[in-house]
């Protein structure tokens, strides 16, 4: 039996409280547009916590067509009219380090990235992409 909730499908069109992870409108139109530059909108988004990086672990991000059984889906209705979503898949070690989290993309003079904001994180790394426990 697949893990495929919470199936989050918010009443505001990017946050709502039951989510264990929100994403920013940013955020979703930049997975859009990533998906539709891949030609394959069966793709999700995969988000992962590896360990790693100078703060002994860092935030990763796939494209995956496939879910594997113990992940959690996270389905978001984006757009005005709502018909438009994004899907992320989260494996259970990595939803326990990102529940509650925040995950935003910004472009500036400095560059793009996303960037997540995660309450369960006690320190962070300049570079943004690694944070400890």
């Amino acid at each position: 039996m697949s893990k495929a909730s919470p199936h989050c499908h918010p009443q505001e069109p990017f946050f709502t409280e039951t989510q264990p992870v929100r994403i920013t409108e940013s955020a979703a139109h930049k997975i859009e547009a990533l998906i539709t530059e891949e030609g394959n909108s069966q793709l999700k988004l995969r988000v992962f916590i590896t360990g790693g990086g100078c703060s002994g672990f860092q935030y990763g991000f796939s494209f995956e067509e496939a879910m594997n059984e113990d992940d959690t889906l996270i389905i978001q209705k984006n757009g005005k009219d709502q018909k438009r979503e994004v899907q992320l898949l989260i494996d259970p070690i990595s939803l326990g380090y990102l529940t509650g989290a925040e995950i935003d993309y910004k472009s500036d003079l400095t560059g793009e990235q996303f960037i997540i904001r995660n309450p369960n994180a006690k320190t962070t790394c300049g570079c943004g992409s690694s944070f400890g426990i």
